[in-house]
């Protein structure tokens, strides 16, 4: 009698043993998605980044461009005044704010009669629901209708330059995706006399 052979064991992987892989595999991809996706979901669009620099850069920049000087720029005194006591009037001593007694004001960034005209204006600025340019066109970008610009100016040192001659902009802007708030400052110094462009 031959010796009886046994039959030889089908190699692969049986059906208990794919099912298990196929769990495993999809447990781990579904681990790297959730972890993908609260990454992009906890970061920032750089979209949104790089549209609030360029609002804060252009709000700072015309703030900055602005004349700086002891009497509000519309006074017949503001080129020659050498300090507060070289304007006409009282009312056109230039204060950190935009002028809110006449004829230097009510000052609004976009008045036709009585825009800002100078640095000091634009503390308490705030572009909301839009973009808007210094000439009141509003920038053809639905989706800039997002993100506020408030301005904030005030006096500070800077090294050995007094409070007084010079101030420091603060342009804070903000989106419901952007977070921290994107915050740009700038130094604008008074030159002597006067600062009119």
């Amino acid at each position: 009698m031959f010796p009886r052979r046994e039959a030889p064991r089908p190699r692969g992987a049986t059906l208990i043993e794919l099912i298990m892989f196929i769990v495993v595999v999809g447990a781990a991809v579904t681990g790297v998605l959730g972890a993908i996706n609260y990454a992009t979901r906890a970061s920032v669009d750089p979209m949104i980044q790089k549209q609030a620099l360029a609002i804060a850069e252009a709000v700072l920049e015309e703030a900055q461009l602005m004349p700086f000087t002891y009497c509000d720029p519309d006074d017949p005194q503001a080129v020659t005044a050498l300090n507060t006591g070289g304007c006409s009037v009282a009312a056109a001593v230039e204060t950190i704010g935009a002028e809110t007694v006449a004829p230097y004001g009510p000052e609004t960034r976009l008045s036709v009669t009585t825009p800002y005209d100078n640095v000091n204006d634009y503390n308490g600025f705030v572009m909301a629901g839009g973009v808007v340019d210094i000439a009141g066109n509003p920038v053809p970008m639905p989706e800039l209708a997002a993100y506020t610009a408030t301005v904030a100016v005030a006096g500070q040192a800077l090294g050995g330059i007094a409070a007084g001659e010079s101030l420091l902009v603060t342009v804070t802007v903000t989106h419901p995706s952007l977070s921290p708030n994107l915050v740009l400052q700038g130094y604008r110094v008074r030159y002597a006399p006067n600062a009119l462009p």
